[in-house]
C-alpha cells in the first residue's frame, strides 16, 4: 500500500502514537511546530513524552527508518543514523526535565514487505505497513556514535552496538488492547 503523499515522514509517528494507544503506553505527545529557546538557543524538539513502566520517563525522538533499507548497493539493516543536533537535544532536555527523565531514540522500522526476519519485538501493523519499534537511549547511543557523514553532520552506530543498546518498545507477547485504557 502506498503512502500518501506528504506523508514522509509523518507515518512514523503516526504509526507509533497507534501503537502507543493500542498498548496502553501512557504518553504526551509535543507540539513540534515552532523550536524551543533554552538560554537563548534553538533546541530541536522531541515528539512524545513516554512512561513505558512505572519506573521510567522517556523523552522520544521518532526516527523513522526501513527494514531493510534498499538501496543501489544493495540491503542495508540496522540504519541507525541521526544528526549530532539530534544527540545534542536529547542531551539539553534531559537536563531540563531532570532526574528520571533519559532521552531515547525510538527507531521505528517500516518492515519491507519482503523482509522475512524482522527486528526483535512486536511487529505491528498500520494502515497496511509493518513496523517495529526499537528504543535507544540517547546517551549510551551518543558514546558509542561514529561520524557518518561530515556533510550532513550525521553520526551512527555499528549494527553490534547498536543491537547491544536498543530494546523494544512493545514486547512480542504484549497483547493490543481493543478498548480504551
Amino acid at each position: 500500500m502506498a503512502l500518501p503523499a506528504g506523508a514522509v515522514h509523518v507515518h512514523y509517528e503516526s504509526a507509533f502514537e497507534d501503537a502507543l494507544r493500542r498498548f496502553c503506553r501512557p504518553y504526551i505527545r509535543v507540539d513540534e511546530q515552532k523550536r524551543t529557546m533554552l538560554a537563548d538557543v534553538r533546541v530541536k524538539s522531541f515528539d512524545f513524552v513516554v512512561y513505558p513502566d512505572a519506573s521510567r520517563k522517556w523523552l522520544v525522538d521518532v526516527k523513522g527508518r526501513h527494514f531493510p533499507y534498499v538501496g543501489d548497493a544493495g540491503r542495508r539493516y540496522w540504519e541507525n543514523w541521526v544528526t549530532r543536533e539530534d544527540v545534542e537535544g536529547m542531551s539539553a532536555w534531559e537536563s531540563v526535565f531532570g532526574d528520571g527523565y533519559e532521552g531515547t531514540f525510538v527507531f521505528a522500522y517500516l518492515i519491507h514487505e519482503s523482509c522475512r526476519q524482522p527486528p526483535p519485538g512486536r511487529v505491528y501493523e498500520f494502515r497496511g505497513q509493518r513496523y517495529c519499534f526499537l528504543a535507544a537511549p540517547a546517551r549510551r547511543y551518543a558514546e558509542h556514535a561514529r561520524v557518518r557523514s561530515p556533510r550532513w553532520d550525521t553520526v551512527s552506530l555499528s549494527a553490534t552496538h547498536f543491537r547491544r543498546i536498543i530494546e523494544p518498545v512493545f514486547d512480542a507477547a504484549d497483547p493490543p488492547r481493543a478498548a480504551a485504557c
